[in-house]
């Protein structure tokens, strides 16, 4: 399961999350390379890609909190809600003189954007990967063609104020799976009446990966999955879930995707039904993701094998 597992790249400046996931696919020569959750070019930092088998296990960390270092210019408005796109207005378009003297003191910066702590409704940003009629938001925007987005229910755990020197407000946000970082610049902008857009957004974590995991892309194209220990391969993945170890006719049952009866209960499980479970041979290789049935049965929902 050498080639099974995944590898966090420290993503720079420019290319896009599939610039990555094409670049490291042809240095490792795999095709099944996947990305978890998406960075914008602009973005820089954690970005997990899955490698062969574990990208079946993808769907397990859709719902990771996410945390961020933050840039945010105010006074400025553009289409894309970041600095790469074209500016559409804010009080910079007005005031061409001295511009931080009329922007919001840095007390009243702060209240505003600590008050976003919480979960709320926020519409994501026009040029999205969001999918109207299944089509990406961003080809509707870009080929001048109306943008309709919902907005979704997202949840801002933290905010911490590393500076407030206007017209840039540099902070760190904990937040949930589907919030959008340029919203909320382009969003507090708004609160505060004289507009904003993201200037520089560096991810620090994705659920459980962070900084320290990471490896530089160069390091993934030379050295491909000799890595040591930045490679995680897939038999450590999701060790928060309970424990189901099988040999013999058990273990044949798993591999072909068969339901197994289980007389005794995973380690690490409670009593609700439905929960996943890593199934594991005795040297602890991962086999399959199963399901609890109702019945008390285990039933290999993924098999890695």
């Amino acid at each position: 399961m050498k080639s099974n597992g995944v590898i966090v790249v420290d993503k720079p400046e420019g290319p896009t999350s599939h610039d990555i996931v094409i670049s490291v696919r042809r240095a490792l020569r795999l095709k099944k390379v996947g990305h978890l959750g998406t960075l914008d070019p602009l973005a820089t930092g954690v970005l997990p890609l899955v490698v062969g088998r574990a990208t079946r296990l993808a769907s397990f960390f859709a719902e990771a909190v996410k945390q961020y270092e933050a840039v945010i210019q105010l006074g400025v408005t553009t289409d894309t809600a970041d600095i790469t796109g074209t500016v559409t207005g804010g009080l910079a378009e007005t005031v061409k003189d001295d511009l931080p003297s009329k922007l919001p003191t840095p007390e009243t910066i702060t209240k505003v954007a600590s008050s976003f702590v919480g979960s709320y409704l926020q519409r994501p940003p026009e040029i999205s990967a969001k999918k109207i009629g299944g089509i990406r938001a961003y080809k509707l925007a870009r080929s001048h063609q109306p943008v309709q987005l919902n907005s979704v229910q997202v949840t801002l755990e933290n905010l911490i104020v590393l500076s407030c020197e206007p017209p840039r407000f540099r902070c760190r946000l904990v937040c949930s799976s589907g919030f959008y970082v340029r919203a909320f610049a382009r969003d507090l902008g708004l609160s505060l009446g004289c507009g904003g857009c993201l200037e520089t957004l560096r991810r620090e974590r994705h659920g459980d990966f962070g900084i320290a995991d990471t490896v530089q892309l160069s390091q993934v194209v030379e050295n491909g999955l000799t890595l040591g220990e930045k490679f995680i391969p897939i038999d450590s993945l999701l060790p928060k879930l309970p424990v189901v170890v099988v040999s013999g006719h058990e273990l044949s049952r798993v591999i072909n995707g068969n339901v197994i009866e289980l007389e005794r209960r995973p380690a690490g499980d409670n009593p609700t039904m439905a929960r996943k479970t890593r199934i594991v041979n005795q040297q602890g290789n991962l086999l399959a993701i199963g399901e609890h049935m109702v019945n008390g049965a285990l039933h290999p929902k993924i098999v890695l094998v």
